[in-house]
């Protein structure tokens, strides 16, 4: 299994295959559908956004409340194809990865080649594993949403499978 520290260069990028096995340590912002349109709401309104889209990654899944001594509860990803009409713009805005379940459009696939990106696979049902990854949490955008707010999430060792590289490999 290979350990990846984000943001991800695109030397690193490159060299990653479809159906690898990955670690993860580094930060994680989390956005599904209410706060995809929230962001895109900034965007065209030509407003900042609360933080920076650049190298990010950006994860499908909206963190439970954590319990006493956890960072953060529960956090499985989310059905990825629901992002589908935002996920080529955020790249080509210079999103780094995106991690989700499931499998995208042949835009999303195209814009992850485009942008030297890549689409990591998160395993649904697993949240409780993921929650425990999670060390840090904090909303950093759009509290109104709750669960579905952005936050930025401290990770060591998220697990995840390369779902599709930036040559155009796939899982699916």
């Amino acid at each position: 299994m290979k350990k990846l520290t984000l943001p991800l260069n695109k030397e690193t990028v490159r060299l990653l295959r479809a159906g690898e096995s990955v670690l993860l340590t580094g930060t994680i912002l989390t956005a599904r559908d209410c706060a995809h349109k929230k962001i895109f709401e900034h965007i065209d309104g030509k407003m900042p956004l609360p933080f920076e889209i650049t190298d990010a990654v950006i994860y499908y899944a909206g963190p439970c409340p954590a319990k006493d001594g956890k960072a953060s509860g529960s956090c499985g990803p989310t059905t990825s194809a629901r992002m589908e009409s935002f996920a080529p713009r955020l790249l080509d805005l210079g999103l780094g990865a995106i991690i989700g379940k499931g499998e995208m459009s042949s835009d999303v696939r195209e814009a992850l080649k485009r942008n030297t990106a890549v689409y990591f696979a998160a395993i649904g049902g697993a949240g409780a594993l993921y929650g425990n990854a999670i060390k840090k949490s904090k909303c950093i955008a759009f509290p109104e949403l709750l669960s579905e707010a952005v936050y930025r999430l401290e990770v060591i060792d998220f697990p995840a499978v390369v779902a599709y590289d930036c040559m155009g490999g796939s899982i699916y």
